[in-house]
């Protein structure tokens, strides 16, 4: 039985927190050389690929119809072109663990805009919990501002902007998948093609903006984009949504309340973020708001 229990749940849950906590550091090592616009584009071609892969493997048609497709194509540029190519720039100017701890904040705009296309109710004590943890994220930004010796104030602010803007997109493709047309289509497939497209406009933006596709000549660059397509992609999505069938959508989101911790942990080590009383308050408002919100979330479902 512990057996069964450590293989179907701990494991999966292990997996999924701590590849997605490092993938923030990760990233941040695409920016050296490469335009981010590119980085994101040869992530996802990548994790297109190997998702059709997965797919095939499953016996998954990637033959999903005309609207299906029509979908997958709206999916991929929000979630796969916009959300990230905001996301790699804001890396530009604050810490990946900070970037990690604003994308933890995501359940915040899915219940307003569940409640708005779905009609689903948001609680008090969940707006309550998610006010503590914005008040620490901003805890968290105003000791950057302060304290950054690589980015001036207005970049700190900027990344800032970019990392919430990045999020609401990523928000409105989760709203997106809880679609009918999105239950009915097999996961893989779907998520291949909005990977294929995603790709393809990075492409396209990273042309117009940059010129031609620049290419990083050291194995750690393709290791890391290897790294953040499979791993972090093909991977994790399946295990995660493996673990929402088998124990719940709210004990598998406290993935979400993990990741940041682990993210400002690598950050601490790697990136040499310092810790001052400021960042420390910060840290314990959002992250123990994230966690009074999503007890509140979970009691109002049933979770």
């Amino acid at each position: 039985m512990r057996g069964r229990l450590a293989g179907g749940v701990v494991l999966p849950f292990a997996t999924v927190t701590l590849i997605w906590s490092s993938t923030w550091i990760v990233i941040r090592d695409q920016l050296a050389l490469v335009p981010p616009a590119w980085s994101v584009c040869y992530r996802f071609a990548i994790a297109a690929l190997g998702m059709a892969v997965l797919a095939r493997m499953s016996g998954a048609s990637l033959a999903i119809g005309r609207r299906a497709m029509a979908f997958a194509a709206i999916l991929g540029v929000l979630q796969f072109s916009f959300n990230f190519n905001l996301l790699y720039h804001a890396e530009l100017y604050v810490t990946s663990g900070l970037c990690a701890l604003v994308y933890a904040l995501l359940m915040v705009p899915n219940s307003l805009l569940a409640r708005a296309f779905f009609g689903e109710r948001v609680s008090r004590a969940f707006v309550a919990g998610s006010a503590v943890a914005v008040v620490g994220i901003a805890l968290l930004f105003l000791n950057e501002y302060r304290a950054s010796v690589t980015a001036t104030p207005a970049q700190v602010a900027l990344g800032l902007g970019l990392c919430v803007i990045a999020m609401l997109f990523a928000s409105v493709a989760n709203v997106m998948q809880a679609a009918s047309l999105a239950r009915i289509v097999p996961m893989a497939s779907l998520l291949a093609w909005a990977m294929a497209y995603g790709a393809a406009a990075d492409a396209v933006y990273a042309w117009i903006t940059t010129g031609p596709p620049v290419v990083d000549p050291r194995p750690g660059y393709w290791l890391g984009t290897l790294y953040l397509g499979i791993a972090g992609t093909v991977v994790t999505f399946p295990l995660y949504f493996r673990l929402i069938q088998r124990i719940g959508a709210g004990p598998a989101a406290y993935t979400s309340l993990l990741i940041p911790i682990l993210a400002m942990g690598i950050s601490t080590a790697v990136e040499g973020y310092r810790w001052t009383p400021l960042a420390l308050s910060g840290a314990v408002l959002a992250l123990g708001g994230m966690g009074l919100a999503m007890r509140a979330r979970f009691r109002q479902t049933g979770g």
